[in-house]
């Protein structure tokens, strides 16, 4: 039996968009919001942490979780509180598969909505803290030319991961090229930011080779 249209529609959004973050500073940073019988409602701050912070960045393709907040940071939102009680192992693919309450109950107000702080930047082809540096433009994860790259922007980079200082700004592919585009931009950070996108960026000074993508090696693991 064929399924109306409208039927169709909702359960493909349901599906694609179960999540998204509001009234932050961008797509990867806001309060978590979750998409249930077609309506857009909060999840609410009880035994919230950076394991489902985790969940929520890997959901929405954002970088690593940098920070789990509390008590309504980026303002109360929608009436309708859809989550409570959420404990994730912070492997799950969609918050909607973490243990919680059922959906609609809850004991919480609009002062506890539940927050998420993901990067918008990350290390690949290494470890943890080590890799070719990509961040995120738009939706699009991008390259970064070793030419523009410095020890200024290489702090705020660890620093955001939360992979203290940094050790060594690594260029000629050391941790291969990836198949994303190139960031058209130069960062030109001070080196005191906490997020990569807060840096002011320049046009390139360089024409990037496809050997000259910029690697990074932090001082640690992760320290969240």
């Amino acid at each position: 039996m064929s399924l109306p249209h409208s039927f169709l529609l909702m359960y493909i959004l349901s599906c694609t968009d179960s999540v998204r973050l509001v009234n932050g500073s961008s797509q990867c940073t806001g309060r978590v919001e979750v998409l249930h019988r077609g309506q857009w409602g909060t999840v609410c701050d009880d035994n919230w942490n950076i394991k489902a912070a985790a969940v929520v960045c890997r959901e929405l393709g954002c970088g690593e979780a940098v920070d789990a907040l509390h008590q309504s940071h980026f303002g109360s939102g929608s009436e309708l509180i859809w989550m409570d009680d959420v404990v994730c192992k912070g492997s799950e693919s969609t918050l909607k598969n973490c243990a919680s309450a059922e959906f609609g109950i809850h004991d919480c107000d609009h002062n506890k909505h539940a927050g998420v702080i993901c990067s918008e930047v990350r290390l690949v082809g290494g470890s943890r803290c080590s890799g070719r540096v990509e961040v995120l433009h738009g939706m699009t994860w991008v390259r970064v030319c070793d030419a523009d790259f410095n020890k200024q922007d290489a702090e705020v980079v660890c620093r955001e991961l939360g992979c203290g200082p940094p050790v060594e700004v690594l260029g000629a592919a050391t941790f291969g090229m990836g198949e994303v585009q190139e960031l058209t931009k130069e960062f030109q950070c001070r080196g005191s930011e906490s997020q990569i996108h807060l840096c002011p960026r320049s046009t390139l000074k360089h024409n990037c080779s496809h050997s000259n993508y910029v690697g990074l090696v932090c001082a640690g693991k992760s320290l969240k």
